[in-house]
């Protein structure tokens, strides 16, 4: 009996290639041919094994083939372009959903040959397993410039913190202040070029002139919204709202009727929606209104908050869809 995986696209594979990921190696393993090599961290490396294990099924048969591979914060990149570029179906999976994974089958162990067969074994077994789609250029230069101004904010706001408690202040506060001038500098010219990007690309110039049709959206979180989740617009009303971390997960068991709680989603982006949505609870007359019912109902500012977080998570994806801004005043 041969196994087989179905993907969220339809698509069935019955020959996996995992790759455990680590910055130099990558400790590879091929099922249901139970192979496992080792090599390194390199595109071409990738490329060429690749390139091996698909010359013995050429042709349209190679479609059977899905490689998998575990989100590493970047060091995964070699895998998942060199899949792309030879046309091979690829899956990123989450750490957590692995772990999870290896769980219900009782494995405790864990090495990289280990894991590397687990991971196979997810990609067999593993259902809507969501395939990955190579971003664009300007995409992934975007990604590049929106993750560089976080670490900026980040390092602005701990030498803030030193400023608030430095007890000398005629030496650490003036050196602490004469860092934070430069940071500050260097965040505004990350954010330019953030701007400049965005009208230089078309497709994601007309996507941030819709999203910042509605008020409370500015430059830099249509920005974000576009980088960190470029799948708005091709997904559901719920699968947007899940994606963002904002739609509320049932706590029920039994007779307990517990409180539902939002969480998981990409953080970034929903850092920034949280922002934006204070903004529009303020100054966007629609959602001001929506804000003011719920709060007329008793519910606490933080309920409030997320819901309208939803709602805006809701509109941005349907304008992104049908691309016109009547959406927003519809919806909102």
């Amino acid at each position: 009996m041969t196994i087989t995986t179905t993907p969220s696209n339809g698509e069935r594979f019955n020959r996996v290639i995992a790759f455990e990921v680590s910055k130099a190696d990558l400790v590879v393993y091929c099922a249901p041919q139970d192979v496992s090599s080792t090599i390194p961290n390199t595109k071409s490396a990738v490329r060429r094994y690749l390139k091996k294990q698909t010359r013995t099924k050429p042709g349209p048969e190679v479609s059977d083939l899905l490689v998998v591979c575990e989100a590493t914060g970047g060091y995964e990149r070699f895998v998942l372009e060199a899949a792309a570029e030879l046309g091979l179906a690829c899956h990123r999976a989450h750490g957590s959903r692995v772990r999870a994974y290896a769980r219900y089958r009782g494995t405790h162990a864990k090495s990289d040959a280990i894991d590397a067969r687990l991971l196979a074994d997810y990609g067999l077994h593993g259902e809507n397993l969501k395939l990955y789609q190579p971003p664009s250029p300007a995409q992934d230069r975007l990604r590049a410039l929106l993750g560089r101004r976080t670490e900026l904010r980040r390092a602005m706001e701990a030498e803030q913190c030193g400023l608030d408690h430095a007890l000398d202040k005629e030496n650490i506060a003036h050196s602490i202040k004469a860092l934070i001038a430069v940071l500050q500098r260097l965040l505004a010219g990350i954010e330019a070029k953030i701007v400049l990007l965005m009208k230089e690309d078309a497709d994601l110039a007309e996507k941030a002139r819709l999203l910042q049709g509605v008020k409370g959206i500015g430059p830099i979180t249509a920005a974000t919204l576009l980088g960190y989740v470029p799948e708005l617009g091709s997904l559901s009303r719920g699968a947007a709202a899940a994606l963002l971390g904002v739609a509320p997960f049932d706590r029920d068991s039994g007779k307990i009727k517990g409180k539902r709680h939002i969480f998981a989603g990409r953080g970034e982006a929903r850092s920034c929606l949280y922002m934006a949505a204070i903004s529009a609870m303020r100054y966007n007359p629609k959602f001001k209104e929506f804000a003011t019912r719920l709060k007329q109902r008793g519910k606490p500012f933080k309920l409030v908050a997320a819901a309208t977080m939803r709602k805006l998570a809701t509109v941005v994806n349907a304008m992104l869809r049908t691309g016109t801004p009547k959406t927003a005043q519809t919806l909102a």
